[in-house]
């Protein structure tokens, strides 16, 4: 019962920022395709903090279960926001722009969350219960949102890393790049699976994570 309970307090802490992340990264996708001229976001009801809108039940939900309950990590997926690029007004520029803005939206979280780890850590304004809970929740955050960010400026399609890639690749190149689309989400897994993605991921994310900790003082 004890060690349930511990997954299930674990879990807790994590269920918040892992829904920020998914929610705030469509939304700042959708956000920035608004601003540059393309509204299919907002016509379809995908600018909003509302995360219903933007749960996938295999990514956001099943696959995230799975892998905690297995192994205590937390991997998932939004649906992803649409956006025609007919109508944005530099097409190639513009779907670069708004691939970035996800992991640009990830890495204000991620100091959104460490800050407030910081603040109930050393402000005596709530109890020492609340207090750790918080933190746990803070810190969870700041990990999430950076393993987010530096897996999706991975360039590998369909990832927002690919997309950045495309908008400085030469008409020929990107579409030989796009052909490996149908298969980025199986290679996507292989890596996850065989421990190679791990590798990719862990020594730039501890970099940011650091990184950040520092410049905010934290210990």
């Amino acid at each position: 019962m004890n060690g349930f309970m511990s997954e299930f307090q674990r879990l807790a802490v994590w269920v918040l920022p892992v829904l920020f992340a998914i929610t705030l990264h469509e939304v700042a996708h959708g956000w920035t395709a608004e601003k540059l001229g393309d509204k299919t976001a907002r016509q379809l009801g995908r600018i909003t903090l509302n995360p219903v809108r933007h749960i996938d039940p295999v990514g956001t939900i099943l696959v995230p279960l799975l892998l905690f309950f297995s192994s205590g990590l937390i991997f998932g997926w939004a649906k992803p926001v649409p956006v025609t690029w007919e109508n944005l007004r530099r097409p190639k520029r513009d779907m670069a722009l708004v691939a970035v803005a996800g992991p640009g939206a990830n890495l204000l979280m991620a100091v959104a969350w460490a800050l407030l780890a910081k603040t109930a850590a050393e402000l005596p304004v709530f109890s020492p219960s609340v207090a750790q809970g918080l933190v746990l929740m803070g810190l969870a955050g700041l990990q999430i949102k950076i393993v987010l960010m530096v897996l999706n400026l991975l360039p590998l399609p369909p990832l927002d890393g690919s997309r950045i890639v495309s908008g400085v690749l030469p008409p020929g190149p990107e579409r030989a790049y796009a052909r490996i689309e149908p298969y980025g989400i199986v290679i996507l897994l292989v890596l996850m699976v065989s421990g190679v993605l791990g590798k990719l991921l862990i020594p730039p994310v501890l970099a940011i994570m650091r990184a950040i900790a520092q410049i905010l003082g934290i210990a």
